[in-house]
C-alpha cells in the first residue's frame, strides 16, 4: 500500500465515522436534550457550532457560511495535494486523519449550516469546548504531521543543515 492510499483510506474512516456518530448524536438528541455523562470529565450533548474552530468566527449567515465552507474546501484541496505527493506513511496517515475531519466538518456545514459537536470536556466545574470526531482527527493529524517532521530522516537532514547554516554565520 503507498503512503496516499492510507492517507486516503484514513480519510475515509474518519469520515464515515464522524458521519455515523453525528447522525446517532442528532437522532439521539431529538429525543433527550440533557447532558449524558460518559465520563467524569466528558458529557454527550449537541451544539450547533457556526463558526471555526472553539466557534470563533460564527458566521449566521448565508454569505458567512459559504465563506466558510469555501475557505475549507480550499483547504482540503491543498492537503489533498500534500498528500499525493507523500513519502512517508505517518504524514499520510496525519493528512487522511486532517482531511477526514475536514470533510466532515464541511458536510455538516454544507448540510446543516453549523457543525455538529457532541463531547463536552469538562473539569472542576469549568466547561472548555464541545468537540466532534472530526475535531479529534484533525488534532491527531497534525500531531502525526509534527512527529514526522522532528522524527523522519528527512526531518533529521533538515535540522542538521540549519544547525550547521546558523553555526557557519555565526
Amino acid at each position: 500500500m503507498t503512503p496516499r492510499a492510507l492517507g486516503g483510506l484514513v480519510a475515509l474512516a474518519v469520515l464515515v465515522g464522524d458521519q455515523a456518530v453525528k447522525l446517532a448524536v442528532v437522532a439521539r438528541s431529538e429525543a433527550a436534550l440533557d447532558a449524558t455523562p460518559i465520563a467524569p470529565f466528558l458529557d454527550l450533548v449537541l451544539r450547533w457550532n457556526r463558526g471555526i474552530s472553539f466557534s470563533l468566527f460564527t458566521q449566521d449567515t448565508a454569505a458567512g457560511r459559504a465563506t466558510l465552507l469555501a475557505v475549507t474546501l480550499g483547504a482540503i484541496a491543498l492537503l489533498g495535494w500534500w498528500l499525493a505527493s507523500s513519502r512517508s506513511y505517518l504524514a499520510a496517515g496525519g493528512l487522511g486523519a486532517i482531511i477526514g475531519g475536514a470533510l466532515g466538518n464541511a458536510l455538516d456545514r454544507l448540510t446543516h449550516g453549523a457543525v455538529v459537536d457532541y463531547l463536552d470536556l469538562h473539569a472542576f466545574g469549568r466547561h472548555f469546548f464541545v468537540f466532534n470526531l472530526a475535531d479529534a482527527a484533525i488534532n491527531v493529524g497534525v500531531a502525526l504531521l509534527i512527529v514526522d517532521l522532528a522524527f523522519s530522516p528527512r526531518g533529521a537532514q533538515r535540522r542538521r543543515r540549519e544547525a550547521s547554516h546558523g553555526t557557519e554565520q555565526g
